[in-house]
């Protein structure tokens, strides 16, 4: 529920959105991080190396107070020797509280005068006492050393007695909080510099992406911003070099657009303006013959025909550009399909004398497509391979399938297509022979609606030609449909 209300509160907020919100915010908390890191090791170590510098001293003047009591035999004659101001000014060195304690565990001295004759059995004393080991510890909570120093016999070969002593460093502690105030100002100085540092460092690093919103907003203005380098980083130059490609296709899909409906009103105003000639040449015309009448009419018709059929291949192609021209998809038996298809042509080519020969290889093909859209793109390819070829030639269409495509070759011995041509012929309006397609009836949309439903099949198409020999299409679609 709480990441849901955090990540609303970023997308509603442009601030938090900002990149360059985002980069101060990373380096003030990776600043903050290190100093708070920095700063606790300083005091950390300061604190450490303080208690072990008192320690080590002070196990080194309790060893030299252990052996001076060994050698003038103080725990066999404690009332021949008094130990009271020299424990005292151990007590006032250490800033603590020292006791002796013999082998029975009962305090024979104390630097306090508090605990003498009482019997003493922390852990310290009898682990140092059974060791012959110097006994320390730190206790943090409440800020002292503890130490246990071992009294040997005068052959050193046996523990007499121990020297259990206490030692403050609540001078460590004052010299910690000292240490600790210049810290504070440390850090806050140095956040502050992180501050002016990460505002101009993200300042820095969020401006080539600035360039890129001008250079992108400048596109209102055309399109010739193309070519602009922003090499501020491998990222920026990325952009650009994708930027420039998405601008080109942009250019060429402008161009292709204006071109396109400067074809469509070419393409629609002839038979218009043929019409109006026909027209006016009845109308203007005195006691002209009924057989000028009916031919002229039948011209008229022709036109009409013409003009219905450019109409409908726009429409087809408006409906395959738009996502409502999304594709009937269902499993088609391929080769029945273009059965079919081959028998619709046959009366064309008959009429053309042209042979129609389908080979199917004896597989069977059943594909995910969508079969109207599909026999459209076939039969624009077939009846084409009849329309261009020459009296007495073949058109023949092979298929063949593999587990992932199916294929569908058109072939022909026509006229073919001039080499420098051959990469236009998918593009709209384009003839290759403009005289002869108007003399067929074509209108120069057939192979952009093939090739509009094979890629909505997500396939491809290729075409191959030597011209006055023939032409062959090559169609490669996926036998299931990709979304």
């Amino acid at each position: 529920m709480l990441k849901t209300i955090i990540s609303f509160i970023i997308q509603k907020s442009k601030l938090l959105k900002s990149l360059k919100f985002r980069i101060l915010v990373i380096v003030l908390l990776v600043g903050a991080v290190s100093i708070a890191v920095m700063r606790a090791g300083i005091l950390n170590d300061y604190l450490s190396r303080a208690v072990s510098n008192q320690t080590n001293t002070a196990v080194t003047q309790f060893r030299i107070l252990s052996n001076h009591l060994s050698k003038v035999k103080f725990l066999e004659n404690k009332e021949d020797y008094d130990t009271d101001e020299e424990l005292s000014l151990f007590s006032s060195f250490f800033n603590g509280r020292i006791l002796i304690i013999d082998s029975n565990f009962r305090v024979v001295a104390d630097s306090y005068d508090m605990s003498v004759g009482k019997t003493m059995v922390a852990k310290e004393i009898i682990n140092c006492a059974g060791t012959g080991s110097v006994i320390q510890n730190y206790d943090d909570v409440n800020a002292y050393i503890e130490l246990a120093v071992p009294i040997f016999a005068p052959d050193n070969k046996s523990v007499q007695g121990v020297i259990f002593a206490s030692s403050s460093t609540s001078t460590i502690a004052d010299n910690l909080d000292v240490l600790s105030r210049k810290n504070d100002i440390l850090v806050v100085t140095l956040i502050s510099l992180i501050f002016v540092f990460a505002l101009i460092a993200s300042s820095i690093l969020v401006n080539p992406f600035n360039k890129i919103t001008k250079v992108i907003d400048s596109v209102d203005e055309g399109f010739g911003v193309t070519g602009v380098k922003i090499p501020d980083y491998t990222e920026t130059e990325a952009i650009m070099e994708a930027f420039d490609k998405l601008l080109s296709r942009m250019k060429i899909l402008d161009d292709s657009r204006q071109e396109f409906v400067s074809n469509v009103s070419h393409e629609l105003k002839t038979p218009l303006a043929s019409m109006k000639v026909l027209a006016d040449s009845i109308r203007m015309g005195d006691d002209v013959p009924v057989e000028t009448y009916k031919e002229f009419m039948d011209d008229i018709a022709d036109e009409v025909d013409r003009e219905n059929k450019i109409i409908n291949d726009l429409l087809s192609l408006v409906k395959m550009d738009r996502k409502a021209g999304k594709p009937n998809i269902s499993m088609v038996d391929v080769n029945l399909m273009i059965s079919q298809m081959m028998k619709m042509l046959l009366p064309i080519a008959e009429k053309s004398n042209i042979e129609l020969i389908f080979e199917d290889k004896g597989k069977q093909i059943a594909a995910e497509i969508d079969e109207t859209k599909m026999t459209l793109a076939l039969m624009n390819l077939v009846e084409n391979a009849i329309k261009y070829n020459k009296p007495g030639g073949w058109v023949r269409v092979d298929t063949d399938a593999d587990y992932q495509f199916f294929t569908v070759k058109v072939s022909d011995n026509g006229i073919g297509i001039p080499e420098d041509s051959i990469e236009h012929i998918f593009e709209r309006f384009y003839r290759v022979d403009k005289s002869h397609s108007r003399e067929i009836g074509g209108t120069g949309l057939g192979l952009a609606i093939t090739r509009n439903v094979i890629l909505l099949h997500r396939g491809a198409v290729k075409a191959t030609s030597v011209e006055g020999e023939g032409t062959t299409f090559i169609v490669r679609i996926p036998v299931k449909y990709v979304e």
